[in-house]
């Protein structure tokens, strides 16, 4: 199944299931995504079998999916290529983390899909592109076994883990460079495991006006997402609704000779095979 947040001509945000081009809106009793992914699998079976009647898609605004209160947690050089793209630009020897590298965004950078990403020239001038495959996890769970980590996932959604390189390396931590208001769109909705399949072998790419600048295959992390959410877990509790940026592939801008930074109208579209695509316009202030 497929589930987005949604609003009409109200303006009020809710949540829903899309049924291909029709959103059908869960019962008052749930609020939100996220508090639908709160409640234990029988709940949610329950609460299904009360979603209205079907609206049409194109009379609806979509809204990221959702909107978690803690930072989105995501993963740093999971590709090799990627790896070995940003070593090269640093004039660095290539080495491998032998664990996962995490940090976070903050929850103030999320951004709705088809939105218009509103960034400060005066801020940052180099915003760059990361196309990502994002887990939603789908139950509280704390030191989950490898060969247990696919269990604990809700679906999946595009994320674009768009960053201001200046900052980034400014700051030399990467919290500030990530986090900043619109650098974190999310949807265009999230796809349940189950439909979703085999997500370790999914294309995903991210085109800049049309041209592809990234294109590869999630089977080419270095660290797989049962890896990565068992990392994560070891210690840690993870609740319904955490969002897990698994890493971007090769194609990023500041690697590039010479690098390519986002100009003002620039339209970015992630697309993840089983999911669809995320786009954005960018507006760059003076």
């Amino acid at each position: 199944m497929r589930y987005v947040t949604y609003s009409d001509a109200s303006g009020k945000q809710r949540p829903g299931v899309l049924e291909g081009n029709s959103v059908r809106p869960f019962g008052a009793g749930v609020a939100s995504l996220d508090a639908f992914i709160a409640l234990d699998a029988s709940a949610r079976a329950t609460e299904l079998k009360g979603i209205g009647a079907p609206i049409a898609l194109s009379s609806v605004k979509l809204h990221s999916p959702l909107h978690p209160t803690k930072n989105i947690f995501c993963v740093g050089r999971n590709y090799l290529a990627h790896a070995e793209e940003g070593a090269r630009a640093r004039n660095e020897d290539l080495k491998l983390p032998t664990v996962p590298t995490f940090f976070t965004k903050a929850p103030t950078a999320i951004a709705d899909p088809d939105a218009t990403l509103n960034l400060s020239g005066s801020v940052s001038k180099q915003y760059d592109w990361e196309a990502e495959l994002a887990i939603i996890i789908g139950k509280r769970c704390k030191d989950v076994p490898e060969d247990k980590a696919l269990d604990v996932i809700f679906g999946y959604t595009c994320l674009n883990d768009a960053t201001a390189r200046d900052l980034q390396r400014a700051h030399v931590q990467w919290f500030k460079g990530k986090s900043l208001d619109d650098l974190c769109p999310i949807g265009p909705w999230i796809v349940d495991a189950a439909e979703m399949g085999d997500a370790q072998n999914k294309n995903i790419a991210l085109r800049v006006n049309g041209k592809t600048m990234q294109s590869s295959n999630t089977k080419n992390m270095i660290f797989s997402l049962k890896r990565i959410i068992a990392e994560l877990s070891r210690g840690m509790t993870l609740e319904p609704g955490d969002v897990i940026a698994s890493g971007t592939p090769e194609g990023v801008g500041f690697a590039m000779e010479p690098p390519q930074f986002l100009a003002d109208g620039d339209v970015m579209e992630v697309d993840v095979e089983g999911i669809g695509v995320l786009k954005n316009t960018v507006h760059i202030t003076a």
